[in-house]
C-alpha cells in the first residue's frame, strides 16, 4: 500500500517582518530543530498560541515591552499628518 505524500498548508499572507537578532536566532533555531521555513515556524507560533502560552503571562511580557519600548502604533510615522 502506497503511503500518502503529506498535505502542504497554504500561505496566502504574505508581509515583511523585520526581527531583533535574539528573535531571528531563536526561529533558526526551531527551523533546526524542527525542519520548518520560517513562514511555517510563525504559523505554528501564532495560530497555537493559546495552547502554549500563559495568557497573562504574554500579557505581561506585551506591558513591559510597551512601557520600554512604547507602542509603534502610537508613535507618529514619518511623511504622514500625525
Amino acid at each position: 500500500m502506497a503511503k500518502a505524500a503529506p498535505k502542504r498548508m497554504p500561505l496566502p499572507k504574505r508581509f515583511s517582518a523585520a526581527l531583533t537578532e535574539d528573535a531571528y536566532a531563536r526561529l533558526r533555531a526551531l527551523n533546526e530543530q524542527h525542519g520548518l521555513g520560517n513562514n511555517y515556524l510563525l504559523t505554528v507560533l501564532l495560530e497555537h498560541l493559546d495552547d502554549y502560552a500563559d495568557a497573562d503571562k504574554l500579557d505581561e511580557v506585551f506591558d513591559n515591552f510597551i512601557a520600554e519600548y512604547g507602542s509603534p502604533s502610537q508613535r507618529p510615522t514619518k511623511g504622514k499628518p500625525k
